[in-house]
């Protein structure tokens, strides 16, 4: 596919209530759709959906650019000059502020063409309950200044974006030669202090090792984001995969979905080393023994498909004395992970306390003797 095909971009969709016309969002709490400004809720249009299956799509058709028409979507976004996430404007906006930096970010026009969603997972989390999570997270945290946790509790509401996933299934047979090794003890005489004594030396005794393991790989899942550092977004893990539904756009309704950065085949790379690594470890058990060495694994992978799924994510940004920094938690579990501020006066305190807590322990030790 052409570059161009995956530039990232922020979504959002409107749904008018049937009662008053006001914009409905998904609640995830009833999940059915809410108006909050007439308090009238509707069911999902498509809730049949959801007792369907959320369906693979072929890999070689995506790269040979033969998927369905069907299957993709174009979008008109405006690039963060910041961070380089892309955000879609609705027609009547012309700036605003980037959800993953807090940059303010004035409209520009670009159509991108891109794989549609096939799955997604519900928020199950309301705005306050991620709310209570980042502020308790940050409570736990000693050293983060208490002028940004104050500014945190007190500040705007947290955004709901649900966050792009690449996921992978194929299946594998592997052929690998190695080493198993047999550990056995041998007793030699050592002199300690003057005197001999008998110790036991482990040794192992390696013998030639061949054979072939199996594995089929559901559901590898890989962020296709670059707009979050994916060190927090992996900690958010695990997600329930089990209960992705199939995409409707009401799940995105008061909430932004972002367009993926990072391509298809570069994605299946790195679902190819999680599979490696899981390979690997097949490999080991079926060398068995006490040890193993592996010299050589090639690996035939075979009916490749892929999934583009939404997860959701509550995410805050908040500018603090000239720096940025980000907060996301799990919209299902409330898991937080954040960039971790420190205050340089509380790192002072604690130092000059411990120094006196030391000396104090010194004194009474030096008087004890």
């Amino acid at each position: 596919m052409a570059p161009e095909d995956f530039s990232p971009a922020l979504h959002e969709r409107h749904f008018p209530c049937d009662s008053c016309g006001a914009d409905m969002r998904f609640d995830p709490k009833a999940g059915q759709m809410l108006c909050d400004h007439c308090g009238n809720t509707t069911p999902l249009r498509d809730a049949s959906s959801r007792t369907r299956p959320v369906m693979e799509l072929d890999f070689r058709k995506a790269l040979d650019n033969t998927l369905p028409q069907t299957e993709m979507e174009e979008t008109r976004v405006s690039k963060c000059p910041n961070c380089a996430a892309e955000v879609q404007f609705d027609p009547a906006v012309h700036a605003t502020e980037c959800p993953f930096c807090a940059t303010p970010v004035v409209a520009d026009t670009g159509t991108h063409r891109h794989i549609k969603p096939r799955g997604v997972l519900p928020f199950a989390l309301t705005e306050p309950a991620a709310h209570d999570a980042m502020n308790r997270w940050l409570g736990g945290l000693w050293f983060a200044p208490n002028g940004l946790k104050d500014y945190a509790r007190k500040g705007r509401k947290m955004q709901g974006i649900y966050v792009p996933y690449w996921t992978y299934d194929a299946d594998t047979r592997s052929a690998y030669t190695g080493e198993r090794g047999t550990v056995y003890y041998e007793t030699h005489t050592v002199m300690r202090d003057g005197k001999p004594q008998r110790v036991q030396v482990a040794k192992v005794r390696w013998h030639p090792a061949r054979g072939q393991v199996a594995r089929f790989f559901d559901d590898v899942l890989v962020l296709a984001s670059t707009s979050l550092p994916k060190q927090f977004t992996d900690a958010l893990q695990p997600w329930d995969l089990a209960e992705l539904e199939p995409y409707a756009p009401e799940y995105l309704a008061g909430f932004r979905a972002e367009g993926y950065a990072v391509p298809l085949e570069e994605g299946f790379r790195e679902a190819r080393q999680i599979m490696d690594g899981v390979i690997a470890r097949d490999v080991r058990f079926d060398i068995g023994g006490d040890r193993q060495r592996i010299h050589q694994i090639k690996t035939q992978v075979s009916d490749v498909t892929f999934k583009h799924i939404l997860l959701p994510v509550w995410l805050a940004a908040y500018k603090y004395r000239g720096e940025t920094y980000r907060f996301v938690v799990n919209g299902r579990t409330g898991k937080v992970q954040g960039e971790r501020p420190y205050s340089a006066a509380k790192i002072a305190f604690a130092v000059i306390l411990g120094a006196l807590v030391a000396a104090a322990v010194g004194y009474l030790y030096a008087m004890n003797q």
